[in-house]
């Protein structure tokens, strides 16, 4: 839940002695401190080079008076803060729970009840927020902590009074894409206020009763156009009176959706009382709840901030890498270097400046597999996968001064999901496989991820390339190829950059599956902002063999070009 202090750390700041790190990001890092009292805070320092930033000093100002205004126990309280000092800090109540995706990621969505506590507690925590004349606008499930007597909102970094100056300009969306109402989603600077975090709210507990964001997940332009435009995936939500209620706070129209107060009257589910009861939620859940509790309970004496084993001038010998330490640097972006074949390696496990290890590892063989369809549909493209792999392989093992050895395993899926399952269970079972390739097709690829992703076995692929896919909880899945959306926008630029093409048609043939729907959807989202012009789009079923009606139409409405978005027969049809 925590991590050692590094050389840098402070060991104490405003009255807090450090006993960790909870988590850093871009602009600061929060630790876990402790007063001289005993109670414990989450502590957020900003960086130096953004504390000497006045307008990043005002928006951290800003978030630690908004977060004082609250008064909810369902809202973490503001301890301390001092916004002036030469390193800003704001500390507030420390919640030792999970995080709302932290509990969907290992149990599953949650039970109705749970879902109705959890939305009538943060109901009235919005109520507080905006009773003080303040909007959230960043309510996600990311910001939703979990304790045993009910959930807690955090993180009022880009709350923003209704009534102030913004900061940001036109055009800039502020908030988390797949969770910002639709009047943040457009960028068009029309104000973010209390109703739009009742929509955040819902599209939040449609996550926790479902297990996936109501607008899916992808490219960040997809899922903007989808919060505008589509209705909501509430698939899962069996309790008519639950749905009723989500599809009321995800209305389009903000003037549509009732306000928190409304839903704190509305939900008439019992909430626990005075802390007494955790029964609001699965026993899984507030086991880990209690561990994690009784963890805080057994925090060791403070120690001074000590360096990091692996910056020391003499490494110790250790055991040969895991998949694991391939991943943590595979997320760095370096996996991509795989097909490159010796930087990777070298980057990876080359502690010297020489690109040698404290530690001889050149007797240990790994395994790179190839998921592919070899036999099926997709032979063509799988059986060129695998050659590129083998020939990236040999490149390797050519070098002299190689860490290790690698070898190639290839199993055929034959294009089929039901196979690529089994496929991926067998690289699975392999501890000597440190990655996979593959596979070959977007069917076999989301049916496989499951197996890949609770493994934690790395996968890259090149040629499947949704923008949306199963939710998963390790970020083990890499994709080395430009999205169906972003393969789009060559098509887009060539067809409305001509002279006098302003208006752009659009068909989709929704027998090309996955593929050609993002990438119609995309075009569609693209050309107002990449050109000026405008679209006309249309959408037809798979199998629909008289297209004619529809192109007809097209033209009817002034289209100065056409893009079909379909499968080669509509293409030849269209």
């Amino acid at each position: 839940m925590t991590e050692r202090l590094r050389p840098g750390d402070p060991a104490r700041i405003g009255g807090h002695r450090l006993l960790g790190r909870l988590g850093a990001g871009g602009m600061g890092t929060v630790y876990l401190g402790r007063t001289d009292a005993g109670a414990l805070a989450a502590v957020k320092v900003i960086l130096p080079e953004y504390a000497g930033d006045e307008e990043f000093r005002t928006r951290f100002r800003r978030e630690a008076e908004a977060a004082r205004r609250v008064d909810s126990p369902w809202a973490v309280r503001v301890t301390g803060a001092d916004t002036e000092s030469e390193t800003p800090w704001l500390a507030t109540e420390f919640v030792p729970g999970p995080t709302l995706p932290e509990v969907v990621a290992r149990y599953g969505p949650l039970p109705a009840r749970s879902v109705k506590v959890l939305g009538r507690l943060l109901a009235r925590a919005l109520a507080a927020v905006h009773a003080a004349g303040l909007a959230h606008r960043d309510v996600k499930p990311g910001n939703v902590l979990l304790a045993a007597d009910g959930p807690r909102l955090i993180d009022f970094g880009i709350a923003r009074a209704a009534d102030a100056t913004a900061l940001t300009a036109t055009g800039l969306v502020v908030g988390t894409p797949g969770f910002l109402p639709p009047e943040q989603a457009t960028g068009s600077g029309a104000d973010a206020g209390p109703a739009g975090d009742v929509f955040s709210l819902g599209a939040l507990l449609a996550y926790a009763a479902t297990g996936r964001p109501p607008f899916g997940s992808g490219a960040v332009d997809a899922l903007l156009y989808r919060t505008v435009h589509d209705a909501p995936d509430l698939d899962g939500v069996d309790d008519p009176a639950l749905r009723a209620l989500l599809m009321e706070c995800l209305a389009k129209d903000p003037a549509a959706r009732p306000s928190a107060a409304d839903l704190d009257t509305r939900i008439t589910e019992d909430v626990p009382a005075g802390g007494a009861s955790a029964s609001w939620l699965p026993e899984d859940v507030v086991r880990t709840i209690a561990e994690r509790s009784a963890a805080m309970l057994a925090l060791p004496d403070i120690d001074a901030t000590v360096g990091d084993a692996a910056a020391s001038d003499t490494p110790e010998p250790g055991p040969a890498p895991a998949r694991r330490r391939f991943l943590a640097f595979a997320a760095g972006g370096a996996v991509v270097a795989l097909g490159a074949g010796s930087l990777a390696a070298v980057r990876l496990w080359g502690d010297g400046a020489d690109g040698r290890s404290g530690t001889t590892t050149a007797g240990r063989r790994w395994v790179i597999g190839v998921h592919a369809d070899l036999t099926g549909d997709q032979k063509a493209a799988g059986r060129a996968q695998e050659r590129g792999v083998r020939l990236a392989v040999d490149r390797f093992n050519s070098r002299t001064d190689k860490p290790f050895t690698l070898t190639v395993k290839a199993l055929d899926d034959r294009g089929d999901p039901a196979r690529a399952e089994e496929v991926a269970e067998e690289f699975a079972r392999d501890p000597d496989v440190l990655a996979v390739i593959g596979p070959t097709g977007d069917a076999a690829t989301g049916a496989a991820l499951p197996a890949y992703d609770e493994a934690v076995l790395p996968l890259l692929t090149v040629s499947s390339l949704q923008i949306a896919y199963a939710a998963r909880v390790n970020a083990a899945f890499f994709q080395a190829s430009p999205s169906y959306a972003a393969l789009s926008l060559p098509i887009v630029t060539r067809l409305l950059r001509s002279p006098g093409a302003g208006r752009l048609g659009i068909l989709i043939d929704r027998s090309g599956g996955q593929a050609a729907y993002q990438a119609g959807y995309a075009a569609n989202l693209m050309v107002p902002g990449l050109t000026g012009g405008t679209t006309h789009p249309r959408v037809v079923p798979a199998g629909t063999t008289d297209l004619a009606p529809v192109v007809a139409d097209l033209l009817a409405h002034r289209s100065d070009a056409l893009l079909y978005a379909g499968d080669a027969a509509g293409a030849a049809r269209a």
